[in-house]
């Protein structure tokens, strides 16, 4: 048995969903969706990552089979919070994420989390959280503190065993898993809407297909973004995406997966990539007009 499938094998006997991303790097091997050849599993439509994630043994064995795979672990259905702690990338000897957190919890008067705790392939850390009952929280990038994200629904971490660059992902210390600290919790949870501020309410799902065009088209349009203006073309592609989840066209987790995989396609970083879109849908949902003003 080869490492990967072991790690892979290892991650659903836990209960964590995986999937396979191409060899030697962190972007999934499976299509996207603007290359969906709507056969197979998607005979009904684009079936994202986050979806064909699976614990099931038979289907693990028979992706592996077909490539050495590095290993992805879906967070969110894993009911997993996982805090990534960075290292700088400009192998500066500013703070990294570890201390970053480390402050963060003197501040808070809180102690350091212990839990399980992996050492990515670049040197730094990923903490494993169990998700607390009925939060269904979202990545983050630099929520917490400079070169700390967080990775929860919508999001994956290379599972232990994976490789990159000739350095493999693996296990430190005990493998217990903590619950997410309380307060941790709170700094993670998105905040409640002031009460003079309406929901956003979805209306009937009219524009469905006009929607779907459109998401295809602007994704496309951020993956093929020229070096120097990648960032601002994600963010404008975002935003003209985002009157579609606000009117409830388009769910927001479906946007923000295709969205995700076509930055990283350009070459942003993951983080960078998640905190981009993240704030392009929470303006565009803030300030679309209703659709009938459109």
């Amino acid at each position: 048995m080869s490492t990967l499938l072991h790690a892979a094998l290892a991650a659903a006997e836990r209960g964590w969903p995986v999937f396979p991303l191409r060899s030697g790097e962190k972007r999934p091997a499976l299509h996207p969706e603007t290359r969906c050849p709507r056969t197979g599993a998607c005979a009904s439509g684009h079936v994202t990552w986050e979806r064909r994630a699976t614990t099931d043994a038979d289907r693990i064995r028979a992706a592996w089979s077909a490539g050495d795979w590095n290993v992805g672990l879906a967070t969110g259905p894993a009911r997993l919070i996982v805090v990534d702690l960075d290292k700088p990338k400009d192998g500066t000897d500013a703070p990294d994420g570890a201390a970053n957190l480390l402050a963060l919890c003197e501040r808070a008067g809180q102690p350091a989390p212990a839990t399980r705790t992996v050492r990515t392939a670049s040197g730094g850390t990923h903490l494993y959280f169990s998700a607390p009952d009925g939060a269904h929280l979202r990545n983050t990038a630099g929520a917490l503190g400079p070169l700390i994200d967080t990775r929860a629904h919508g999001g994956y971490v290379l599972a232990p065993g994976s490789v990159i660059n000739g350095h493999a992902y693996r296990v430190e210390g005990r493998a217990l898993i903590r619950p997410l600290p309380g307060w941790l919790l709170e700094r993670l949870a998105p905040p409640h809407p002031r009460p003079d501020t309406a929901p956003v309410v979805p209306l009937p799902r009219a524009g469905g297909r006009l929607a779907t065009v459109v998401l295809d088209r602007e994704t496309a349009r951020a993956r093929q973004a020229a070096e120097g203006s990648r960032n601002a073309t994600l963010l404008a592609c975002v935003r003209a995406v985002g009157r579609f989840v606000a009117w409830g066209d388009l769910d927001r987790t479906h946007v923000e997966t295709a969205f995700q995989a076509a930055g990283e396609a350009a070459g942003l970083p993951p983080a960078e990539v998640t905190g981009t879109i993240r704030s392009a849908l929470d303006w565009s949902i803030r300030t679309a007009r209703p659709r009938s003003a459109a």
